[in-house]
């Protein structure tokens, strides 16, 4: 739990009072739940956005949104759950997957596939969803570029693009280099070292998962009818992006702009169907316990972890 913005040193391991679901929400015994960057972001209430509902101090004490579990209850007007199910999803509107119980919507959850191991299931949704989406439209011959490939969203993103046959540029710290490479990605690139927006041939597509350049920078390395889409970022970064980026782009017959990305099991179930049959694979990276959440956070946020990391309470 924490009530202020601030690193992990603010979080506190607390007993509360098991909740109660009201309508339309299911309560969750949570086996596990994925860390992602947006938990690091909420923990310290930066960028801007990630203050949304509390500008002075959080508005949900308990962070964690991507869960896997066991249904324990169920409030009125639930028909899809029942006590004992398998389900799995992103409860990004309420959160509280670091700890042993959570309440989440109804509409917010699917079914475990039953081949998914609960800490593989978690890591699903939120990622999922994000790559499914930002890889979009990719197709045969093109280039596709990914910044921020090294993460949860950027792993499953370059396997995605792999399938639909496009060639894949991945860009991220010098230490996620050969892991990009084992996922099929065909160049890495060290941001440290290289400047991508100033480097090689133009892109078909760019997945921007950490935004932090100009719109002109971002329209350089598009090809004309090019894409340009951005996930995160800084917030100086995603308005510029926001406000600017759909007149710079479609000047020059290119499209720029932030993805607006749709959750619930209707857009990360299809990941699911891929990994399970195997044509997509997820990789944890490390495992912490509930009382080294903070560690975890701190993993992810600063920028350490090699596609997922997850809290095991089973």
């Amino acid at each position: 739990m924490y009530d202020r913005y601030g690193g992990p040193e603010v979080l506190r391991l607390e007993d509360v009072p098991t909740p109660s679901p009201a309508a339309g929400q299911v309560l969750v015994r949570v086996a596990s739940t994925s860390v992602n960057l947006s938990d690091w972001e909420c923990l310290r209430g930066s960028p801007l956005y990630a203050r949304i509902g509390g500008l002075r101090t959080p508005s949900r004490r308990i962070l964690g949104s991507d869960i896997a579990g066991r249904v324990e209850g169920v409030g009125p007007g639930v028909t899809r759950f029942g006590p004992g199910d398998e389900v799995y999803g992103d409860n990004l509107g309420l959160k509280g997957g670091f700890a042993e119980y959570a309440l989440v919507p109804e509409s917010a959850l699917a079914r475990k596939p039953a081949e998914l191991t609960f800490a593989q299931a978690s890591t699903i949704p939120q990622a999922g969803a994000i790559a499914l989406q930002g890889i979009s439209g990719a197709g045969p011959g093109q280039r596709v570029l990914i910044n921020g490939a090294g993460g949860g969203s950027g792993s499953f993103a370059i396997q995605l693009a792999k399938r639909c046959g496009a060639s894949v540029v991945a860009v991220d710290n010098a230490r996620k280099l050969d892991f990009m490479g084992s996922l099929g990605a065909d160049q890495v690139i060290d941001y440290g070292r290289e400047d991508f927006t100033r480097s090689g041939e133009p892109y078909d597509l760019v997945l921007d998962l950490v935004a932090d350049r100009s719109v002109f920078a971002y329209r350089r390395v598009l090809k004309r009818h090019g894409r340009y889409r951005c996930v995160g970022g800084s917030m100086s970064a995603l308005l510029r992006i926001a406000l600017v980026g759909p007149v710079a782009g479609r000047l020059t017959g290119r499209r720029i702009g932030v993805l607006a990305v749709k959750p619930g099991p209707a857009y990360f179930g299809p990941l699911a169907d891929l990994c399970v049959a195997g044509d997509v694979s997820i990789h944890i990276d490390r495992t912490f316990r509930l009382d080294d959440v903070p560690a975890a956070l701190a993993y992810v946020g600063e920028g350490g972890a090699r596609g997922k990391v997850v809290v095991d309470l089973d």
